[in-house]
């Protein structure tokens, strides 16, 4: 059992392979702060929000990071009760 050295090719070649998936994971972390920056931008216009008493006027952006944050947290809590369940089946 032996254990074989890297040779320079070796090396060269798994430093390209890191080197190449950090550009690539910089690359796409560019993409997505473009993208999160047009979001905002074309979003920031104010629109009406009735409530049954009262009428809101909010940035639409806010309105949809309102929505999407209150998606993340039901489906969070939807997957910890699911989580119960299945362990006190499981008992």
């Amino acid at each position: 059992m032996g254990f074989r050295r890297k040779t320079a090719d070796t090396a060269t070649a798994q430093g390209n392979g890191s080197q190449r998936r950090f550009v690539v994971r910089v690359l796409l972390l560019a993409v997505l702060v473009a993208y999160a920056i047009a979001f905002v931008l074309e979003n920031r216009q104010h629109v009406h929000v009735h409530f049954i008493v009262v009428t809101a006027t909010v940035s639409l952006i806010w309105l949809l990071l309102l929505g999407i944050g209150i998606g993340v947290l039901v489906t969070l809590l939807l997957a910890q009760l699911e989580r119960r369940r299945r362990r006190r089946r499981a008992d």
